[in-house]
């Protein structure tokens, strides 16, 4: 058979079908990888195609032969594992540093590090907050569960950790699993949170992924379509303190002008801001009411006060009258 032009890139070729086209879903046949060859203008047997396999095999790529359907060849590991890169992609997209641009075009690079197939699957839209960093690589696998059920429409289960005074971990409710039909995901104060609905309760949770245990994807269909076809992830994580949850309420809120920086960070460019004085502006914000909102509020000192309503101003009131309790001294 006469060689072509092209016949010593004919490896090269190879080499790069496996790692673009195939995965363990997508293998080739040795027809189609044939076809393929034919296509860039290469003429090749079936006996070199083996002979090249191996060839690829001997120099470090993990090539494997299918047997059942679909069959054929396929790269079976790569550099980066599937829920390594989707991990990677949530990051670009979530670092306020990044532009826009600069994120679609980190994560068209981070595409080519798997298959055209697998490339789609990263195209998993994450509401976050902040940029986390973790050393747990359990999370990774709990974060591919999750996009995994978010997918395919369907439920989870797993166990949930929480800490204890001994600074160890112990499972709540005695290790009973949770069962959540689960509708996002956040990145929020340094950690990544999924949202969904608790199937017992069918109520809105919000659960630290790096606490879940033993993930599994339930065979059950997510219910909560009608609570999330409206439902804004973004203002969820706005208006949920340190994410732990209360009760939700519109708040009129008074600041000095200092604090409008510090607003518009907390709350958005959207807020509306009206003006009372010279010296202080007031807004109209929806938040969860907890503690930990309060915590925030007293955190910037006597520069903001809750104007209305009274039931949340007198909330907030008995949350400092009980906070001065831990420092009164005995006359």
């Amino acid at each position: 058979m006469p060689k072509s032009s092209q016949q010593k890139f004919k490896i090269l070729y190879l080499m790069r079908v496996f790692l673009e086209q195939t995965d363990e879903q997508h293998p080739m046949t040795t027809n189609q990888l044939i076809d393929y060859l034919s296509e860039c203008g290469i003429s090749v047997e079936r006996k070199t195609v083996y002979d090249d396999i191996e060839t690829l095999r001997i120099f470090g790529m993990d090539i494997v032969n299918r047997r059942e359907r679909p069959s054929g060849f396929y790269l079976a590991s790569r550099e980066f594992e599937l829920a390594e890169l989707k991990l990677l992609v949530d990051a670009v997209q979530s670092s306020r540093f990044i532009t826009s641009k600069k994120s679609g075009q980190l994560i068209q690079k981070l595409e080519k590090l798997t298959s055209v197939h697998d490339a789609r699957l990263l195209q998993q839209q994450v509401v976050v907050d902040n940029r986390v960093k973790t050393v747990n690589e359990s999370i990774y696998y709990n974060i591919d569960d999750i996009h995994t059920a978010i997918t395919g429409n369907h439920q989870i289960s797993f166990q949930y950790y929480e800490w204890t005074v001994s600074k160890e971990m112990r499972l709540r409710k005695d290790g009973e699993r949770y069962r959540i039909s689960p509708w996002g995901m956040i990145w929020k104060d340094e950690n990544y949170y999924l949202i969904g609905v608790d199937e017992k309760s069918g109520v809105v949770k919000h659960y630290r992924v790096d606490k879940m245990r033993q993930i599994k994807v339930e065979e059950e269909l997510r219910s909560g379509e009608e609570i999330f076809r409206d439902f804004d992830v973004a203002q969820f994580a706005t208006r949920t303190f340190g994410m732990f949850g209360g009760r939700e309420e519109t708040l009129r809120i008074e600041f000095e002008n200092r604090f409008i920086g510090v607003v518009i960070d907390r709350f958005g460019q959207d807020v509306v801001i009206q003006t009372k004085d010279e010296e202080h502006f007031t807004t109209m914000v929806r938040v969860n009411v907890s503690a930990q909102f309060f915590g925030w509020l007293a955190g910037l000192g006597p520069g903001v006060a809750i104007v209305g309503p009274d039931k949340v101003r007198s909330e907030y009131i008995q949350f400092l009258r009980k906070a001065l309790d831990n420092y009164r001294t005995e006359d």
